[in-house]
């Protein structure tokens, strides 16, 4: 088998860009080319004009409640009078619906990062005379709602050409049509710090577009004056942001309010105008985030006693299993078996669930293939929401995996994996200089990964709080690699010789910067 070199690396990471057309801010597509962006910031107009009672609908997870926070400080530059109403995961379910409606008065709703499939919601709001504005980008159901307007990129009759953006870049350009059509002069630019926390947490694809905008929006969040982002800096002594640490620091933090409390906790977090009020909202926030992770602990090692691993697709259930994480657990399935998992928490005659899935295997189509069985279900390719009657959960189960059989679920688990095999000389700081020019990573763009093969184990030693990571010092031939192996789930002892799946990060040490592996996993 040849092994990789850095100029073969170079050449495969290259080739994940050749048919990105939007490679500059100043070459992204304008807003009018989204089907009824035009009629939506007419409306809007008339209503500023008027000063009519504007509503802004979002949603509680990352995506949704930046969403919020760049239409909500839009219309405030411009004195613009509006409410703002985020749902509650456990009181109001997920989007605009009946329950919200009730509470509210107004002449125009916006949703942001939802109501594709709002069809009663709007069926309501025409017959209260409400002119419904519908922002989203979850894939569109058969029946559409009945709306006064209608943007989302993944209309079949919508000329936008990036069809796989998130909610917050449907907002964003939202503003920029309202901008327009009233003759703002405003720099749209101040919001990208944001969008790129957005794009990354909710999982897109970063080609094209989303990594024209990641990567300005990066820049700009290193430099970002924004209280919250100083703030998270602060608590975490962190001097640089990187788009792992959205992933991994930044957007469990903004989600865990949703998912165990309220998302108002992050939208005010977001939207707070000193560094010390943003101290303050960040300490309940990393409360909440601290239950967030006992929560997923407990719920995932009750998951695991009824997992069939002989399933093509992983579904557990249980009573009343905290809603707010059932999400992050079929996250953690998903990562443990290779297959695509979903998670469902029981409450009444009801089974709520959340799916995920793997590289190549559509999610949302697999479950719509179950709609005889469901009361709701939307979301997207990797992953999606389902709404059941608990006792229709083993049918589901059942009929889902048959319509997965003639999937080859290794082979899609496999996709994007590894590179492949790697020699030790390879791994030096010219790799990892090759590597940072292909940043940001994430959909589409996965971090590259590597195998070493015959890698003997010189000392190991337990790390973190409860001794859940390894760090290793690794002979690799000739050469010796500092490892760090973090949940490890295969037991590893100096004098071992092992084979590894890794990604290549770099460790910086009193101003010496050295290639560190990460473990994957134990082949």
């Amino acid at each position: 088998m040849t092994k990789l070199t850095k100029e073969m690396i170079k050449e495969i990471l290259q080739k994940r860009f050749e048919e990105d057309a939007h490679t500059k801010l100043s070459l992204i597509p304008q807003p009018f080319t989204f089907k009824d962006m035009q009629k939506a910031a007419a409306r809007i107009k008339e209503a500023i004009d008027k000063k009519e009672k504007i509503v802004i609908v979002g949603d509680y997870d990352v995506d949704g409640v930046v969403s919020l926070v760049i239409l909500s400080k839009f219309f405030d530059d411009f004195e613009i009078d509006y409410d703002v109403e985020i749902p509650n995961r456990f009181v109001d379910g997920y989007g605009l619906n009946s329950q919200i409606l009730d509470r509210v008065e107004a002449d125009v709703i916006i949703t942001v990062d939802n109501g594709i499939s709002s069809v009663e919601a709007a069926r309501i709001c025409k017959e209260r005379g409400i002119d419904l504005i519908i922002t989203d980008h979850h894939t569109p159901p058969p029946l559409l709602p009945d709306a006064y307007a209608i943007v989302n990129p993944k209309q079949s009759d919508c000329h936008f050409p990036n069809s796989e953006i998130c909610g917050a870049q449907v907002a964003w350009y939202l503003a920029a049509a309202i901008k327009e059509i009233c003759g703002y002069e405003y720099n749209l630019g101040e919001f990208m710090d944001l969008l790129c926390v957005a794009i990354i947490a909710d999982m897109v694809d970063l080609k094209d577009i989303n990594r024209t905008m990641v990567k300005n929006g990066l820049k700009l969040l290193n430099h970002s004056e924004r209280p919250a982002f100083a703030a998270i800096k602060e608590v975490f002594k962190k001097e640089h942001f990187g788009s792992e640490d959205i992933s991994y620091l930044i957007s469990p933090l903004l989600n865990s309010s949703g998912r165990m409390e309220d998302a108002l906790f992050s939208y005010m977090f977001l939207r707070s105008k000193s560094k010390r009020d943003a101290l303050a909202r960040l300490e309940e926030i990393v409360e909440i985030n601290e239950r967030r992770k006992e929560e997923e602990r407990i719920l995932l090692e009750a998951s695991l006693e009824f997992v069939n691993e002989d399933d093509n697709v992983i579904v557990v259930w249980g009573e009343e299993w905290h809603e707010g994480v059932v999400g992050i657990v079929a996250s953690r399935l998903v990562k443990r078996f290779k297959k695509p998992s979903i998670v469902f928490s029981m409450k009444g005659a009801e089974a709520k669930g959340s799916a995920r899935s793997i590289a190549g295997v559509d999610i949302l189509s697999l479950i719509s293939k179950q709609s005889d069985l469901l009361l709701g279900f939307g979301g997207h390719f990797g992953a999606a929401g389902v709404l059941l009657l608990k006792e229709n959960l083993e049918l589901f189960k059942k009929q889902i995996n048959e319509s997965a059989k003639d999937l080859n679920i290794k082979e899609c688990a496999a996709h994007d994996e590894s590179l492949g095999e790697i020699e030790p000389e390879a791994i030096d700081f010219e790799l990892l200089e090759i590597l940072e020019d292909y940043e940001p990573y994430g959909q589409k763009n996965p971090k590259p990964t590597f195998i070493l093969r015959d890698t003997k184990v010189k000392i190991d030693r337990l790390i973190g709080k409860d001794g859940r990571h390894k760090k290793l010092i690794l002979q690799c031939g000739d050469k010796t690699i500092e490892a760090l192996y973090y949940n490890f789930e295969h037991e590893i002892k100096s004098g071992d010789t092992i084979d590894i799946l890794f990604n290549v990060s770099k460790n910086s040490f009193r101003g010496l910067v050295t290639p560190q592996l990460l473990i994957r996993e134990i082949l």
